[in-house]
């Protein structure tokens, strides 16, 4: 009885081996040689899945409004009522 030989096998490895890479690097600081999700960048270990990554619209960064456009504003309004007050009680000194 003749013995199979192991890793004689053709396998049609063709088309992951030309597909693209993920673009992300490993810890040790190599590039990730698994191959990208269809239509996205990176592997399914790197944040290609189904669902990855924020949401449309990003609301997840907006959380007390602290650096809006109108709270800066009055925090630099504010800052120079205050510059004032100290200017004029110097002056009165």
């Amino acid at each position: 009885m003749a013995r199979k030989r192991v890793g004689t096998h053709k396998r049609s490895t063709s088309a992951m081996l030309s597909s693209r890479r993920c673009g992300a690097n490993t810890r040790a600081g190599s590039p990730c040689r698994s191959p990208a999700v269809a239509g996205k960048k990176r592997c399914r270990m790197h944040g290609g899945a189904a669902g990855s990554g924020a949401p449309l619209g990003n609301q997840n960064s907006y959380k007390h409004g602290r650096y809006s456009y109108a709270e800066r504003e009055r925090m630099r309004q504010l800052r120079e009522l205050i510059r004032s007050i100290s200017e004029t009680l110097d002056a009165l000194e």
